[in-house]
């Protein structure tokens, strides 16, 4: 398994945390910014991730932002990533399990370091079941063509 890691100033504090908790797991990731809590642009560190999650070099992509929602509809722009923005351990599973997401995101604003981990692990510890939601992945990616 091997992450992308984006944030801007606004998830930077959480990023930091997440750095933390992949090494600790022994899960390998690269961290494309930011890397201050400076002001910045995150389309600027998450389209570039993003692209990388989209060739098939990363697993699976984490991105924060203050609320989760700018990182998530940057995310999306790029064909191939289905980007979920979760708040609850149910929603980060079912998203692996049912939409075969390939990125998480979370707003540090928003949510709770010890929960957003906690979801955090339940995304990377749930895997896409396939079957009848394949069919409905298979439709998501057709609408992109």
């Amino acid at each position: 398994m091997k992450i992308a890691l984006a944030s801007d100033h606004g998830g930077y504090r959480y990023k930091q945390a997440i750095k933390q908790f992949l090494d600790e797991k022994g899960i390998d990731f690269t961290d494309f910014g930011t890397d201050s809590e400076a002001s910045c642009d995150y389309p600027d560190y998450v389209r570039p991730a993003a692209e990388a999650v989209a060739r098939g070099e990363f697993t699976y992509g984490v991105f924060v932002c203050g609320t989760g929602i700018g990182v998530s509809i940057t995310a999306n722009k790029v064909r191939g990533i289905r980007a979920a923005l979760v708040h609850d351990v149910f929603s980060a599973k079912a998203t692996r399990a049912h939409n075969d997401a390939n990125v998480i995101t979370f707003g540090q604003r928003v949510i709770g370091e010890g929960l957003m981990l906690e979801l955090l692990a339940a995304f990377l510890g749930t895997e896409f079941e396939g079957g009848r939601h394949q069919t409905r992945i298979d439709k998501i990616t057709a609408i992109e063509e």
